[in-house]
């Protein structure tokens, strides 16, 4: 192809001016730069500043959402403090809790001890006063068997009747406080 240029320009036209393909002409060359500058001006003054504005906007964005990304970055960390001091304030209350319920438990556990010593002491006392009532009446029905059985035997030996029961009394009773004497001293050595 290009030797088919080369071929064209190499041969002159007899009638026209030889005009070259790569070079316009002058006044296609004015024309052409007064309507490339037209435009060009057009563009310039109509898309430019939409264009700019859009690039204006859109770093704006990207300011503001790093402007954002920041705010919600310390928002996360004070959250993330206050949560850490929740946790450290939740964890010292759970303690508290614990050894506030420890020194309950001592306190019921040394109650329950003091009431079971005292129903304890109770019962023993009680157990000790019918003991002490029980032991009475064996001594006051032993006391009467012991007489019966002295008055028995006296009769016996006497060879009479003791049917007075003052007088039967009275003896049982010298008798008796004699013999709880004698224990009370041979106990008392």
């Amino acid at each position: 192809m290009l030797t088919a240029f080369a071929i064209l320009s190499a041969t002159p036209e007899p009638a026209e001016e030889s005009h070259s393909v790569l070079i316009p002409e002058i006044p296609d060359l004015v024309w052409g730069s007064i309507a490339f500058f037209l435009i060009l001006g057009f563009m310039l003054f109509r898309f430019v500043p939409k264009i700019n504005e859009a690039l204006d906007a859109r770093s704006d964005a990207i300011a503001g959402g790093i402007k954002r990304a920041e705010e919600a970055q310390a928002e996360a960390q004070a959250a993330l403090e206050k949560y850490n001091k929740q946790l450290a304030d939740a964890r010292g209350e759970a303690g508290r809790i614990k050894d506030e319920a420890r020194e309950d438990a001592k306190k019921i556990r040394a109650e329950l001890v003091e009431q079971a010593q005292a129903e304890a002491a109770r019962i023993v006392a009680n157990g000790q006063a019918q003991i002490e009532a029980e032991r009475s009446a064996a001594l006051a029905s032993l006391h009467s068997e012991v007489g019966t059985l002295a008055l028995d035997l006296a009769s016996g030996v006497i060879g009479e009747s003791l049917t007075d029961d003052k007088k039967a009394t009275g003896i049982v009773d010298r008798f008796l406080a004699d013999l709880a004497g004698t224990t009370k001293a041979k106990a008392g050595k």
